[in-house]
Parts: C-alpha cells; sequence; structure tokens
C-alpha cells in the first residue's frame, strides 16, 4: 500500500486501525467495498465504539489518516456519494459494435407476470444492492429520504406502462426503523395510489423481527421529529439504521423477496434470446468489413 505521508499513531488509534483492517478484510472476502459509516457501525455491533456523531467522526478522522499512511488499503472503501461522470468513446466502429456486443442485455423481466423494482432509503446504500440487483436483473431506486413528488410521480407513470403489458409490479422497500424511515412505506404507498398506478409495496427491511433477529446497535429517537410520538407509542424509544445491517443480509433480503416471483421457464426463454442476439452482434463486429461492403453493394 502506498503511504503518502509519514504518522506515529497512538496506541489507541493503532488499535482502531486493525479492527478497521478486519472488518475489511471479512467484507472484502464477501465481495463488498465498504463506506466509513458502515465499518463505524460495525464497531459500534462489536461493541468497540459508542453510537455517537462524536465516536463517528473520531474514526472517520483516524482511518483518513490510516489510508494516507498507507495502513489501509484505499481500494477497501468506497464514497458512493461522489464518482466521476462522463461520456464514453470507442476507437474504432467493430470495437464500438464489440462493446455493444459486451453491454447488450435484453430485459429479462419482458415476459414475466410480475415486475420488481428495489426501493432503497438512502443513496449511499446503492453499492450494497447493486450486485445483487445486477444478478437478478432488477431495477433499483434511491429515494433519498422521502423522494420528491417528481420522482414519485414518474415512478408511477413507468409502472401504468408496466400494467398497460398485462404486469403486475411489486416494490421492494429498505428503509431506516426510525419514525421517518417507518412512514416513507406509507408515503410511497400513498403516492402510487394517488397517480394511478396499481402496485403492491412491500417493506423488506428494517422490521423489528429483522431488529431482533439481527441486533443493529440502537440510537435514541429524535424527539425533535413530528412523529416520534406516534413512533415511540408503537416501538419504543430507539431507533436502528439500515446501514447497520451486513452487506450480505441485506442481499439476502433482496433474493428472499425476488426468487419466488420468477417464472423460470420464461426466463430461460428470454436469456436463450439474449445469447443469440449476443452472437449476432459478434459475428457482425469480426466480420465488419465484410458487413459494410456488401451493405454497400445493396445500396
Amino acid at each position: 500500500m502506498t503511504a503518502y505521508i509519514e504518522k506515529k499513531f497512538q496506541r489507541k488509534s493503532l488499535s482502531k486501525i486493525e479492527r478497521a483492517n478486519e472488518i475489511i478484510e471479512e467484507y472484502q472476502a464477501q465481495g463488498f467495498r465498504l463506506t466509513l459509516r458502515q465499518i463505524y457501525y460495525q464497531f459500534v455491533a462489536r461493541g468497540w465504539s459508542e453510537n455517537t456523531l462524536r465516536a463517528y467522526k473520531a474514526l472517520g478522522s483516524v482511518i483518513a489518516e490510516a489510508r494516507m499512511a498507507g495502513l489501509i488499503d484505499w481500494s477497501a472503501m468506497e464514497d458512493r456519494t461522489r464518482s466521476l461522470r462522463g461520456l464514453g468513446s470507442e476507437d474504432t466502429p467493430e470495437m464500438a459494435i464489440w462493446s455493444a456486443m459486451s453491454r447488450y442485455r435484453r430485459d429479462l423481466w419482458e415476459n414475466q407476470p410480475m415486475r420488481i423494482e428495489v426501493w432503497i432509503e438512502k443513496d449511499a446504500l446503492v453499492g450494497v444492492i447493486s450486485g445483487v440487483c445486477h444478478e437478478l436483473d432488477v431495477d433499483y431506486f434511491a429515494l433519498r429520504g422521502y423522494a420528491s413528488h417528481t420522482s414519485l410521480h414518474d415512478a408511477a407513470q413507468r409502472i401504468k406502462r408496466y400494467n398497460n403489458r398485462g404486469q403486475g409490479v411489486l416494490i421492494l422497500h429498505m428503509g431506516d426503523h426510525d419514525p421517518e424511515g417507518m412512514d416513507i412505506t406509507r408515503d410511497i404507498e400513498d403516492k402510487m395510489h394517488v397517480f394511478g398506478a396499481d402496485c403492491e409495496v412491500r417493506r423488506i427491511a428494517l422490521s423489528m423481527d429483522q431488529v431482533n433477529e439481527f441486533n443493529p446497535p440502537p440510537a435514541p429517537v429524535k424527539l425533535s421529529s413530528s412523529r416520534s410520538n406516534g413512533y415511540i407509542e408503537d416501538f419504543g424509544n430507539q431507533v436502528w439504521e439500515l446501514d447497520a445491517l451486513e452487506p450480505a443480509i441485506m442481499g439476502q433480503l433482496i433474493r428472499d423477496n425476488v426468487e419466488p416471483e420468477i417464472d423460470q421457464d420464461r426466463l430461460t426463454e428470454t436469456h436463450e434470446r439474449r445469447e443469440r442476439e449476443k452472437d449476432e452482434l459478434r459475428l457482425l463486429s469480426e466480420h465488419y468489413d465484410d458487413a459494410i461492403e456488401a451493405l454497400r453493394e445493396m445500396y
């Protein structure tokens, strides 16, 4: 690992770095890169840190300096809210066709009786669910708290197009177990009804059963929330964040709710059609000059 600075860490900080690397190694073995927030929640869950903003900031400072000093691998962590965006390019038309072939995907849900989408409360958790969603070819959407009226209206129009094709729609919602996170599920259902979209909204995380099973670290209810009184009456004075669930658990929750809805015979038909079409693109790329010459003779 590259060191950009020289720094002598105190014993307490070295202990945090060792524990952070222990967590990172566990998750790298499962194919995950973690955010700082997820590492912090693992510290809390394992009893290595209190669950406070001060503790979070202190851990963040130590990890940042450890990365600069070459003690934590830069590739082990990611910031899912900031990334470079731009336009891609190809060197030749043949390469463009080859790239199109490698990226080509036919909608595997086009002939399924049910469409499924995963809606998650936080944009920072998209990287956790993207792998399993890509594997299952399920679209996913980061709400960023309460979704805007515009984004929900757009979603409703999309759902109505699926309905018009004769498909049902299932929205799998994942959110914090706190006053707002619980209410967001209700808000989605209400808006879809108002906008005339026929769908089922199924909350798959977090639930009290999952809190009891997986034991994520709690935090106190924010009494400043206008919904805190009703939440306290129903669930008590503690809240739990979705970030605290292990990535593998979130992935399995999605898989457990998607796979039973798939018509495997129809899926096989679509897979076979996609492979035939990719072969056609591959042939076109490999024989591009011949194909162009033939087209020129025709026209």
